[in-house]
């Protein structure tokens, strides 16, 4: 491998352009993102995404030396395939690095939310719904549970946060790269319900049935609303969609649970009714 071009200065014009992928319009302008440590990283040139830039906090002396898996030969051959490689002083990494989570790597990678009808989702198993998502680390926690639970992917439908969000990569563990993932407004999302014939699930806190008593199996849309306002009144009104809601009982002080448990709950609920065992 070529030695990296090192960078010393936190105000150098490539760790400026970086640092600002943090914020969602440099995202939706350039179509990047970034990326922090090395797993993820992984995960993101396993499911064929670009990988346009790689920053490594140290010298070059230290990515030669670096345990195994060798750093210096993941770096090479992302080299060869075009990806820029930088060693970063320590304050020019910090400028790029996800706060106290310091990997020593960290990564410019091209991905941005991609519409429905890109995205192909399996028919024989749930997809999770999540209307009005506010929290980036909810959704990425909910990205990793549909990848844990083999669900057949995610819609983030009308979401407040985006998807190539710094924050959903970290709490998917870089499983938003493979998971099957759109977005789409719910409009869109209840158009795609009907062409699919997908039931739909919903979870609400009055529902009509425990969550264990409805059928989770196949092609089913589970739906979830907002941490803050619950779902639309869309849902409950759309003509022609076979809905039902379930409820998780709840017998302390708190309402409701945290939105990405829910979704577990639910997916290992339909994990369990599929008749998984391992």
């Amino acid at each position: 491998m070529n030695e990296p071009e090192s960078i010393t200065s936190p105000a150098n014009p490539r760790v400026k352009q970086a640092a600002a992928l943090r914020d969602a319009e440099p995202r939706r302008a350039t179509g990047l993102t970034l990326v922090d440590g090395r797993r993820e990283l992984a995960r993101a040139e396993a499911a064929g995404a670009v990988i346009v830039e790689v920053f490594v906090a140290g010298t070059a002396d230290a990515i030669r030396t670096a345990d195994a898996p060798p750093l210096h030969d993941w770096l090479a051959r992302l080299a060869q395939r075009g990806t820029r490689i930088a060693t970063l002083s320590d304050k020019a990494f910090d400028r790029v690095a996800f706060g106290s989570r310091n990997e020593g790597v960290v990564g410019v990678v091209r991905f941005g939310p991609r519409p429905l009808d890109e995205v192909a989702f399996a028919t024989d198993r749930p997809v999770l719904v999540v209307e009005g998502v506010e929290k980036p680390g909810n959704l990425g926690a909910i990205i990793r549970t549909a990848d844990a639970a083999g669900l057949g992917g995610v819609i983030a439908s009308s979401p407040r946060t985006d998807v190539a969000n710094p924050a959903v990569i970290r709490a998917s563990l870089g499983t938003v790269f493979s998971m099957p993932l759109a977005t789409a407004s719910t409009e869109e999302t209840l158009a795609w319900c009907r062409r699919q014939a997908r039931r739909v699930v919903a979870a609400t806190p009055a529902g009509q049935r425990l969550w264990h008593e409805a059928d989770l199996r196949g092609n089913v849309a589970i739906l979830l609303g907002s941490e803050a306002h619950g779902l639309s009144s869309a849902w409950a009104a759309a003509d022609g969609l076979p809905f039902e809601t379930v409820r998780l009982p709840m017998h302390g002080l708190a309402d409701s649970l945290n939105l990405s448990v829910t979704a577990a709950v639910l997916a290992y609920e339909a994990v369990r009714q599929r008749g998984a065992r391992t």
